[in-house]
C-alpha cells in the first residue's frame, strides 16, 4: 500500500491504546509502519525494471521484521537519552522502556507485509528462505475508502483524548472497521474468482480479480494464462455479460471476454534470453501474468495484465527488439 497508508495504520494503534506502553510509542509505531520501504533506496541503483525484482522482498521477509525494529528501537531509544542530556527532553513524554520500545516498532513493522499483501502487486513474505510470491487480490494500493476510516479513526480519538474520555475506545473501532472493510473487499475478490472458476473454465484456467481504484465493490477480472490474457469487460448486475447490438441493443447474454489488446502475440520462450537480460529476468521474476504484445517494428514488448498500461512502457514492461512478433495460436 501507500504510505499515507501505513502511517495511518501505526496511528490507529498507537490510539488504540499502544502509545500508552512506553514514551516514544507512536513514533515507533508510525515510522516501524514504513520501515520495510527502506528498498525503495534501490532506485538510486537499479534500473528499468530490476527494481521489480527487488521491491517487496529482502526488507518485508522474516529476518528484517526482526531487525528493523531492533534498529529503530536502538535509535529512538538514543534520541531519548540525547534530549535528557540536553535537557530538552518534553516533560509530558512518558519514561522510555526499551523492550517496549521494540515491542511497538516490531508491531509498527509486522502491519507493514499484512497490508502490502493485500494488492495484486504482490509480496514476498518469506524472503530470504523463499522468493515466493504471495498475493492478497483485496485492495487496490491506493485506498482513498481505507483512508477515510483510517483518518476518522484517529480523528475521534484524538478528539475524545482532548476531552478526556476513553480516546482508546475510538481507536479500537477504527481498527474494527478497517478489518470490516478488508473482510468485506476480500469477499468481493474471492466471489468474483469464484464465479468464473465455476463457470467451466477448467483449472488451468488463472483467474486474478484485481481491485480498481475508487470503486471498492467492482473488480477488473483477468483470466488467462502461458501469455494469452482476456479482461471480462460489460458485465451486467447479474454477473452474466450483456453484448450490444449493432443499434445498441442487448443482443444476447453471455461471458465476454476481450483481449488485452488486438496486438497480442505469442509468448516467446525466454528462458536462454533471460539469462543474458537482466531486465528480461527482473520482469519475468516479478510478473504473475506476462503476456506479449506486437510493437511497432513488428518486435515484442512485455507486459503484465495486471499494470497494463503502453504508456508506462519505463515501469511495468521490457521491450525485446531483438524478438519477432509471432501471430498468437
Amino acid at each position: 500500500m501507500d504510505n499515507l497508508t501505513h502511517s495511518l495504520v501505526g496511528a490507529v494503534l498507537g490510539q488504540a491504546g499502544l502509545k500508552r506502553t512506553t514514551g516514544l510509542a507512536m513514533p515507533a509505531l508510525i515510522i516501524g509502519a514504513n520501515l520495510p520501504d527502506v528498498d525503495a533506496a534501490c532506485f538510486f541503483w537499479l534500473e528499468g525494471t530490476e527494481h521489480l525484482a527487488f521491491r517487496r522482498g529482502i526488507t518485508h521477509g522474516p529476518p528484517a521484521l526482526v531487525l528493523l525494529p531492533l534498529v529503530l528501537a536502538g535509535l529512538l531509544w538514543a534520541f531519548d537519552r540525547w534530549q535528557t542530556q540536553r535537557g530538552t527532553r518534553p516533560e509530558r513524554r512518558l519514561p522510555v522502556r526499551f523492550g517496549w520500545l521494540y515491542a511497538m516498532a516490531f508491531i509498527g513493522c509486522l502491519s507493514h507485509p499484512f497490508f502490502d499483501w493485500l494488492n495484486v502487486y504482490g509480496i514476498r513474505l518469506l524472503e530470504p528462505f523463499s522468493s515466493q510470491w504471495f498475493y492478497g487480490d483485496t485492495l487496490f494500493i491506493i485506498d482513498p475508502w481505507l483512508w477515510g476510516l483510517l483518518i476518522g479513526a484517529v480523528w475521534w480519538s484524538r478528539r475524545r483524548e482532548k476531552a478526556g474520555a476513553d480516546w482508546a475506545r475510538a481507536g479500537q473501532v477504527g481498527i474494527a472497521a478497517v478489518l470490516a472493510y478488508v473482510g468485506v473487499n476480500g469477499f468481493i475478490s474471492w466471489a468474483d474468482v469464484y464465479r468464473f472458476r465455476s463457470n467451466d473454465m477448467g483449472e488451468r484456467i488463472a483467474v486474478i480479480a484485481s481491485p480498481v481504484p475508487l470503486a471498492f465493490w467492482e473488480r477488473e477480472t483477468l483470466v488467462g494464462g502461458d501469455g494469452a490474457w482476456l479482461v471480462a469487460r460489460g458485465q451486467s448486475q447479474s454477473g452474466e455479460t450483456v453484448v450490444q447490438g449493432g443499434d445498441g441493443s442487448a443482443a444476447a447474454t453471455a461471458p465476454f471476454f476481450v483481449p488485452m489488446t488486438d496486438q497480442i502475440c505469442q509468448l516467446p520462450d525466454l528462458t536462454a534470453a533471460r539469462r543474458t537480460n537482466s531486465q528480461l529476468d527482473a520482469f519475468l521474476f516479478w510478473s504473475r501474468a506476462p503476456f506479449a504484445v506486437r510493437a511497432a517494428d513488428g518486435s515484442v514488448m512485455l507486459y503484465d495484465a495486471r499494470f497494463y498500461d503502453p504508456r508506462a512502457r519505463d515501469r511495468f514492461s521490457v521491450a525485446l527488439p531483438d524478438v519477432k512478433c509471432e501471430p498468437l495460436p
